[in-house]
């Protein structure tokens, strides 16, 4: 249902727009009513509302006044104008003001179904463009949260070749490392343990090509300990041994 506030200075006119026309049928609850534009800016200001149907000549604050400052402080919510046949030209001019349309006074049913009806489909369109939106940016936000999570724990991993375990990466980034572990597989692609050993592996390539660092050197260079376990790792991974490598390169005769 779409909030709707009716502002009339004759009764017997408000009366009747508020309490006898189908306004649950057509999509809409008329929440109040009001005989002046200052009543209605107070109510506005303490509770949602999405259309006004309005009177232009009113006592106090007239309805162009209302349309300016609802306009200013208000945009969202539509107005619509009731209007006497000689206020015509001055219902014309208030469109200036953000105004959608104007009814000409005495009301007609049809006219009021077909003005509210035009509307309503203008107001769910805009509620499904908002609701897009809204949920785009939430996804924008929470992909930019795992993606700023995982580049924290990829430099972290960069920084600390030599040391990066599972458990310190965890916390880092205030999780469990059981969590961190799921968290990683799902948002990078990969398991944390892979990409530690391809970040590894890869700098022990680069090492390599530098003939000045012996092979047990560049092991622990990139956390291995263990001479042959980082030859048997770097094989595995590329399918030669260390010492081949270099010779590929032409590094060793």
């Amino acid at each position: 249902m779409y909030r709707l506030i009716i502002i009339d200075d004759e009764e017997e006119i408000r009366d009747g727009l508020s309490n006898y026309f189908p306004w649950d049928d057509m999509g809409y609850e008329v929440t109040a009513a009001f005989d002046n534009g200052i009543a209605a800016i107070n109510y506005l200001n303490t509770n949602p509302v999405d259309v006004i149907l309005s009177d232009i000549k009113m006592p106090m604050m007239d309805g162009i006044e209302l349309a300016s400052y609802v306009r200013d402080h208000y945009p969202s919510i539509k107005v619509i104008f009731l209007s006497g046949h000689k206020e015509f030209e001055y219902a014309r001019q208030a469109l200036q003001y953000g105004v959608r349309e104007y009814i000409v006074k005495p009301t007609k049913f049809n006219e009021l179904v077909s003005c509210f009806s035009k509307l309503k489909d203008e107001l769910d369109q805009e509620q499904i463009v908002n609701e897009t939106s809204e949920e785009e940016s939430e996804t924008i936000i929470e992909e930019t949260y795992h993606d700023n999570i995982i580049k924290d724990i990829n430099q972290y991993i960069h920084n600390n070749i030599t040391t990066a375990t599972l458990e310190e990466a965890a916390l880092i980034v205030h999780m469990s490392p059981q969590h961190l572990s799921k968290f990683y597989a799902k948002y990078a692609d990969e398991n944390f343990s892979s990409y530690l050993l391809k970040v590894r592996m890869e700098k022990s390539k680069e090492l390599l090509k530098d003939y000045k660092y012996k092979t047990y050197e560049i092991s622990e260079m990139v956390g291995y300990q263990n001479a042959k376990n980082f030859t048997r790792a770097f094989k595995k991974y590329y399918s030669m041994t260390p010492r081949q490598f270099r010779l590929n390169k032409g590094l060793i005769k």
